[in-house]
């Protein structure tokens, strides 16, 4: 499809992408009630759902996917589940393994490129014989997951009808890269400490897994997702995990409506994260390229986001 036009033009403090970023992170909160479900996956380990509801009954629901390091409770995932659920439709904020405040049960966790653990989750959704609407919803490493499992498979379940994805690291070689630069070196410290800290967890769970020796070896991210990422999930090395993992090459064979959303002033995101030949020759597929936004900063009025709002528009009024 054509490139979008966007409309989005933040306020004159939020046009800073590190401001934005920030501000959305750590500053912005969302009240939503939610109900916990947790689902055994198909290898005995479990993940957390953490459910919102319409007032009305719904024959629609929204799977929200968080980023690294976050978990269903997150405010950019949230207010998109609030949103959804004051325009009659239920949502599930999805915690990826081990992001539910308790620690799974394998050596192995979430990454970029998990779809099994979505196919899971639709198997779950879709016995409950409940939706006849299912939309997914990604931001970053979630978007890259949603889009990697629209395009990797023959067959999507019919119930699936729309995506969006915010934020999208397409290109998960490329986007690593830019995070371990000097600029984005706040967030990479803050990500790799979280990530350390669990992973330490593990390696003394899982002894024989991850040595105390190799765990202190990792000082970026790419040496995280060598060391541990790789390894735990079938992967030669870090390489070959963002090669199997980015969804850019499976964008082409998306059948869904699906809009991606990236910020031309996202930092963590490599000039490959925009997918721009891709959407023009993928009728399903919509790329919009606001000039401001930072990663998952796209704020606007009364604390609805700017791509929650397109969100809505794209999936319901469409």
């Amino acid at each position: 499809m054509p490139i979008i036009q966007s409309t989005y033009k933040p306020s004159f403090i939020f046009n800073s992408g590190f401001i934005a970023t920030v501000y959305s992170g750590l500053v912005r909160s969302v009240k939503l009630n939610q109900k916990r479900e947790r689902i055994t996956l198909r290898d005995g380990d479990f993940l957390d759902l953490d459910w919102s509801y319409s007032d009305k009954a719904s024959d629609k629901v929204i799977l929200c996917f968080h980023g690294l390091e976050g978990h269903g409770q997150r405010p950019y995932i949230t207010g998109t589940a609030k949103l959804f659920n004051e325009n009659n439709c239920d949502a599930i904020c999805v915690n990826f393994r081990g992001c539910s405040g308790e620690d799974n049960l394998l050596f192995r966790s979430y990454h970029s490129g998990a779809t099994e653990d979505l196919e899971d989750i639709m198997k779950h959704i879709l016995g409950l014989k409940k939706y006849n609407e299912i939309y997914l919803y990604g931001i970053s490493l979630g978007a890259n997951l949603i889009l990697k499992y629209l395009g990797e498979r023959d067959n999507v379940p019919g119930e699936i009808k729309a995506a969006v994805a915010v934020s999208v690291p397409a290109d998960l070689a490329g986007s690593c890269e830019e995070l371990m630069r000097p600029k984005n070196r706040p967030y990479a410290n803050r990500f790799l400490n979280h990530l350390k800290k669990k992973l330490l967890n593990k390696a003394v769970k899982f002894p024989d897994e991850l040595s105390f020796e190799e765990f202190c070896t990792i000082n970026t991210l790419r040496d995280f997702d060598d060391v541990y990422t790789a390894k735990a999930h079938g992967f030669k090395d870090a390489t070959d995990y963002y090669e199997q993992s980015s969804c850019l090459q499976f964008l082409s064979k998306i059948k869904i409506r699906t809009l991606i959303i990236n910020a031309l002033n996202d930092s963590f995101l490599s000039p490959e994260c925009y997918p721009v030949k891709e959407a023009k020759e993928n009728s399903n597929l919509f790329l919009e390229m606001p000039k401001k936004g930072g990663h998952v900063g796209f704020i606007d009025k009364r604390n609805v986001y700017y791509n929650e709002k397109r969100a809505l528009e794209f999936i319901l009024n469409s």
